[in-house]
């Protein structure tokens, strides 16, 4: 625990290090629509998790700088305008190499239970364990285009744990907020669920309401222009809860990042 206490101290000492920007520039597309408060902010927020956090790896996995450096931003990115605090329930991420295929049985739909194999890319869990598999992330965070991003997702879910429960609905600063953001979300899940909606959502969206929420932040975050025009009611309740527009970043500052 002490050791822990002194690598946790001379890692906020040290700072955000020039290699971990090296390191951003190369890797992930983002990180050249931020600008240079965005990007403060963000090495701020990621410092934090990097320092705080138990990062371990898993099936002889190496633990670099890199892995370590693109999952803690991605996630620091979603709470680039919400409170650092809200991932304060995090307390581990395991990194898997590759896709991990989970036995037993599972359910993610009420009343629905399977017993067959399941892949997992990531999953976050209520006691503050994140596990992502990073050639999912590595690929991600190169190619936004895709729509997909595991770490987006699961740090999605630990926002909407915030609230005591993974109902698709994050904290809400006032109630007409959250009436509109359940308005918005029911409809665009619905259409999801009978297949009729704009088709820039994955299907798995329609899940469950846990699942439609951590789908629609990494369209949100990744296809965003995609998404402001097939769903724009979605897309406005997503800006006004991650106090982001995404879509105007891409487009003011898009030829930066290809």
């Amino acid at each position: 625990m002490f050791g822990a206490r002194r690598r946790r101290k001379a890692t906020l000492e040290a700072g955000f290090l020039p290699e971990w920007r090296d390191i951003l520039d190369r890797r992930w597309r983002h990180w050249a629509l931020l600008d240079a408060g965005e990007r403060a902010r963000v090495e701020d927020v990621a410092l934090g998790l990097i320092a705080r956090l138990r990062w371990e790896p898993a099936n002889g996995f190496a633990l670099t700088d890199e892995v370590i450096v693109v999952v803690a931003a991605q996630a620091a990115l979603l709470v680039l305008e919400l409170p650092e605090a809200w991932l304060d329930g995090v307390r581990t991420v395991i990194v898997h190499p590759t896709t991990v295929h989970a036995r037993g049985e599972h359910s993610q739909v009420p009343g629905l239970v399977s017993d067959e194999p399941m892949e997992l890319l990531g999953e976050a869990q209520p006691e503050g364990t994140v596990f992502i598999v990073w050639d999912a992330a590595r690929f991600a965070a190169r190619h936004p285009e895709r729509g997909t991003n595991v770490v987006f997702h699961e740090f999605a879910h630990v926002l909407d744990m915030v609230s005591g429960m993974v109902d698709g609905t994050p904290p809400m600063d006032t109630d007409e907020q959250a009436q509109r953001w359940v308005e918005v979300c029911t409809a665009t899940y619905d259409d999801v669920q009978h297949g009729t909606d704009s088709g820039v959502l994955d299907p798995y969206a329609g899940v469950n309401p846990g699942e439609f929420f951590a789908v629609a932040t990494e369209a949100f975050f990744d296809v965003p222009i995609d998404l402001r025009e097939g769903e724009p009611d979605l897309y406005a309740v997503l800006a006004d809860f991650y106090g982001q527009d995404p879509a105007g970043r891409l487009e003011t500052r898009g030829t930066r990042a290809s």
